[in-house]
Formats: C-alpha cells, sequence, structure tokens
C-alpha cells in the first residue's frame, strides 16, 4: 500500500485549470513532492504526471523511464518548449486526471525542451519521438490544459458523457 499523502486530482478540479507557478528554487519540499510525484505515477502506470495533477500549481512535471521507448525518468522543472515543428501527428492520449476518457490528439512530431532539472542543472533536449508527446502533455497541464480542450469534435461528442459524469461526481 501506498505511503503517499498526496492523490491524482480528477477533472474538474480548478487547479487542473489553472497557469502553473515557476518554482524559483529547488527545496526539501519540492524533492519530496517529486518524489511523492514518481510514487503516484508508478501507481498509475502513467508515462508522465504534472504537479498540479497532485494539487501544486507548481512548473515542475517527471517522465517515467521506459527502456523499450528510450526514455530516461527526469524531472522537469520549469520547462519550456523551446521548439516545436513536424506535422501534426494525431494519437490516442488519455490522462490521469481525466480517467476513462481518451481521444486522438493532433500534436507537432517534434519537440525542443529547456528545463532545469532536479539538481539545479539547465538541460537542452530533443525529440521527435514519443518523449515529445509526453513533454507536451505534462507542458500542457502547466499552462492548464488538459486533453478534452485539445480533442477532435468527434472526440469531444465521444466522450461527452464521461466527462460530464465527471463533472457530476464532483458536484457540478
Amino acid at each position: 500500500m501506498s505511503q503517499s499523502k498526496r492523490s491524482i486530482l480528477i477533472y474538474p478540479d480548478p487547479i487542473l485549470r489553472a497557469k502553473a507557478k515557476p518554482i524559483v528554487k529547488v527545496t526539501a519540499s519540492i524533492r519530496a513532492l517529486v518524489a511523492e510525484m514518481f510514487e503516484l505515477m508508478r501507481e498509475e502506470e502513467g508515462a508522465g504526471l504534472a504537479a498540479p495533477q497532485v494539487g501544486e500549481s507548481l512548473r515542475v512535471f517527471i517522465t517515467e523511464a521506459r527502456p523499450d521507448e528510450d526514455i530516461p525518468e527526469r524531472v522537469f522543472i520549469n520547462p519550456v518548449l523551446s521548439a516545436m515543428d513536424g506535422d501534426l501527428i494525431p494519437y490516442d492520449e488519455g490522462c490521469l486526471s481525466l480517467p476513462d476518457v481518451r481521444g486522438m490528439i493532433r500534436r507537432p512530431t517534434f519537440v525542443a525542451i529547456d528545463a532545469m532539472d532536479l539538481d539545479g542543472a539547465m538541460m537542452h533536449l530533443e525529440s521527435d519521438a514519443f518523449p515529445a508527446r509526453v513533454w507536451q502533455h505534462e507542458f500542457d497541464h502547466l499552462e492548464g490544459t488538459l486533453i478534452i480542450d485539445r480533442m477532435t469534435p468527434i472526440d469531444r461528442l465521444r466522450t461527452r458523457k464521461a466527462v460530464k459524469n465527471l463533472e457530476r461526481e464532483a458536484g457540478l
């Protein structure tokens, strides 16, 4: 059983719609937050997780190690998508904050990202594979954007009932 005190927020929690605040300094509390995020992401078998998804409106997200897709475990603090290029390719995406909601999301194939790691060092990464998609998805969370905002109109209609159920469960 998990020792984590946090849980993944579910839509329509308002924190998921807010633009996250920059992190000024990597502190012990940021490190503890990141450790809890990794625990939660692994419990839920996600590819990534952003701080707003666990109730912290801070500009940090993590990605899980995926040896089959050449993705190492990483922490991205105050990330900036410094380049986005290529065709907009559709891909069936889901989100831990929107259980039972999946849709085709069109994203550029190439992304360059600049961020600080947990040790305070700056890093620059580029990808034209699955990591590029994960970075864009998690970056969206820092901007208050969800996959339901990026779905095709057909997928919005198809998932409308599931989204309404989440809103009803939240008392809206």
